[in-house]
Order: C-alpha cells, then structure tokens, then sequence
C-alpha cells in the first residue's frame, strides 16, 4: 500500500508539472517527508492522505486504487 500510494503520488504530481518542493507548500509536508513517501518509506495517514489528494486537485481514492 505505501508504494501503491507513493507511486500514484509521484505520478499525478507529474502529471501536474509540480515539484515535490512545490507540492511540500501546497499540501503542508516536508518535501523529505514527500520524497520519502514517494520512494514508499513512509506509511501515510488517512488525514496524510487527504491533505496531499487536495493539493493535487484529486480524490482521497485516487492515490490508493491501482492505476
């Protein structure tokens, strides 16, 4: 699941033209703690989860169904 989610993460903040450093200042994470996430190393909260699904202008579902 963290990968599923980091992977899905790294892939619509692409999508979107963001750098992580730039999704760090919309979401309110760390950019490690985003790269960390992205590389599957950390276990995200719903509310993790929830935060960075706004900043990427998609749903809480969407960062963790398999694409």
């Amino acid at each position: 699941m963290r990968k599923l989610v980091g992977d899905n993460c790294a892939r619509f903040r692409k999508e979107r033209g963001l750098t992580q450093e730039q999704l760090s200042d919309l979401c309110g994470l760390s950019q490690q703690y985003l790269s960390d996430l992205e590389r599957g190393k950390r276990n995200p909260t719903i509310v993790t989860i929830y935060e960075i699904a706004l900043a990427l202008d998609v749903t809480h579902v969407d960062l963790v169904s398999p694409d």
